[in-house]
């Protein structure tokens, strides 16, 4: 097994130029694998526009995790709209992806990797979707993952001895409480904004999240049908 994973991101914009993103995650617990940049920037103080949901104390550390971890990148990309198109290729070991987009829709996905890895409490909720991380998935695609992580979680949980719950209620719960994050943090990210490409690939994940939240149910009994080998009595 390799000691790290490769999430490689490269952006080519229709000038020829082209920023690119090589993000390594510890492969025995996904943490990111970064040097936090010197000269961290006002907005990326635990304090500055703390999230609501965040357990973290100042006293015990003075830079939000996520923020220092997303500085480099927002600042990269602090002067692009939204609406600007981009081609972006995601190089993983197993695969290649790429599409045609905007850089808000670009920004999303890389965005998600490094909220999710960086240490935060709450995304680490999400992190085992990390190691199958799917660049510009679907609803569809987001719900099926994140309801197998949430049953596996309960699969793992009852093998230790701990309380396991087969519903799907938890999960709802727990991108409540990523969507808070995603919303508070799109506060603290304006500072750093000159444009609105940063904040607005933010506020996809929002969306995401909370679609995920209201559809889970309806959309896992449209899927259902695909089981019908496995239901069988």
């Amino acid at each position: 097994m390799e000691d790290s994973i490769r999430f490689l991101y490269t952006y080519t914009f229709r000038d020829g130029s082209n920023k690119q993103f090589d993000l390594r995650l510890d492969a025995s617990n996904l943490r990111l694998i970064t040097e936090r940049p010197p000269d961290l920037p006002l907005w990326a103080m635990l304090e500055y526009n703390k999230c609501a949901v965040c357990p973290q104390r100042a006293q015990e550390r003075a830079y939000c995790p996520i923020a220092e971890n997303l500085a480099t990148l927002v600042e990269e990309f602090r002067n692009f709209l939204s609406h600007e198109s981009v081609h972006v290729t995601v190089s993983t070991a197993e695969r290649t992806y790429s599409k045609e987009t905007t850089v808000q829709g670009g920004l999303s996905p890389i965005m998600g990797i490094i909220m999710t890895t960086s240490g935060c409490p709450v995304m680490e909720q999400l992190k085992p979707m990390v190691r199958f991380h799917l660049p510009f998935a679907s609803l569809d695609e987001t719900i099926f993952r994140g309801a197998v992580m949430w049953l596996l979680a309960q699969y793992y949980r009852q093998q230790d001895g701990l309380s396991a719950t087969w519903s799907l209620d938890g999960l709802g719960a727990v991108y409540g409480e990523v969507g808070q994050v995603n919303r508070d943090f799109a506060v603290r990210m304006r500072a750093a904004a000159k444009k609105d490409a940063n904040v607005n690939a933010l506020g996809n994940l929002d969306v995401f999240a909370s679609m995920v939240a209201l559809a889970v149910e309806d959309t896992l009994v449209r899927l259902k049908p695909y089981f019908a080998a496995l239901l069988k009595p």
